[in-house]
């Protein structure tokens, strides 16, 4: 085993540790923070997601929903789950094809989701607020670009 350690950090790990995944990982955090702190302890992002996309599309299979949400089918059916058990949400079976669950935002999920919609743009706000109006427009469409691109692949 070698217990030697080089005197020169190598230019490709000092690159990593200053790339996307570290400030990824860290714009996360922040955002996650702020969320707990300003929008809800008990719902998390997706859930927001989930709530507002069947409050502002209407009821839709889960297979669909969770596309809409870019939620994986692992972690789609438990969130919805637990929207269920909250009251947040109706499940119920397509007639026409047993196999395939249809979810409705009930008026209590249809409430949080708008009660709640200001303060999820206020965070949003306060985390591109160093940033000018022209930035924040590019930030954001440069960040979707990126996330499609990597999503293709």
């Amino acid at each position: 085993m070698d217990t030697s350690q080089d005197t020169e950090t190598p230019t490709d790990l000092l690159a990593a540790l200053s790339g996307l995944g570290p400030l990824a990982r860290q714009l996360n955090q922040v955002h996650t923070r702020l969320w707990h702190e300003q929008v809800h302890q008990s719902l998390t992002g997706p859930q927001f997601t989930v709530l507002s996309l069947l409050h502002t599309r209407g009821p839709m299979d889960q297979g669909t929903l969770g596309a809409l949400a870019h939620l994986d089918k692992s972690t789609a059916a438990p969130l919805l789950d637990r929207l269920d058990q909250r009251g947040l949400v109706d499940i119920t079976r397509d007639s026409n094809d047993r196999r395939r669950k249809l979810v409705h935002v009930t008026d209590n999920g249809r409430a949080l989701a708008t009660r709640l919609a200001p303060a999820v743009v206020a965070v949003s706000e306060q985390l591109l607020d160093p940033l000018t109006s022209e930035e924040k427009a590019l930030f954001l469409a440069l960040l979707r670009r990126t996330v499609h691109k990597a999503q293709d692949h």
